[in-house]
């Protein structure tokens, strides 16, 4: 499979937008504003390019494309923050927790 161009890519009947500068710079804001982040890096699929979910300790997350696999590893060694392989290890409970507890709350 061919990689997204910088704007969009087409892939069967979707279209993929690619990484750019407001996600990076996103991700740089994010994971300095909070505390015991983990990373798990997510593939492409036919519907997402490779993303990074950033967890935080109390299970407050985002989630934003990259460029890659490895940029994604290579950001959360450059902000000392673990990194796993997403389809691999799963996402944590505490995030399935804190989407409960906001939807609760009646937050979305």
């Amino acid at each position: 499979m061919s990689r997204p161009s910088r704007d969009t890519a087409r892939t069967g009947s979707t279209r993929v937008r690619a990484a750019d500068r407001a996600d990076e710079q996103h991700l740089h804001e994010w994971v300095g504003a909070r505390h015991g982040v983990e990373g798990f890096v997510e593939p492409r699929t036919a519907v997402s390019d490779v993303t990074l979910l950033l967890v935080a300790h109390d299970g407050e997350w985002t989630r934003r494309r990259v460029p890659s696999i490895d940029w994604a590893h290579k950001f959360c060694n450059s902000h000392q923050v673990p990194s796993y392989d997403a389809a691999v290890v799963g996402i944590p409970q505490r995030m399935r927790d804190y989407n409960r507890r906001r939807k609760l709350q009646g937050g979305a």
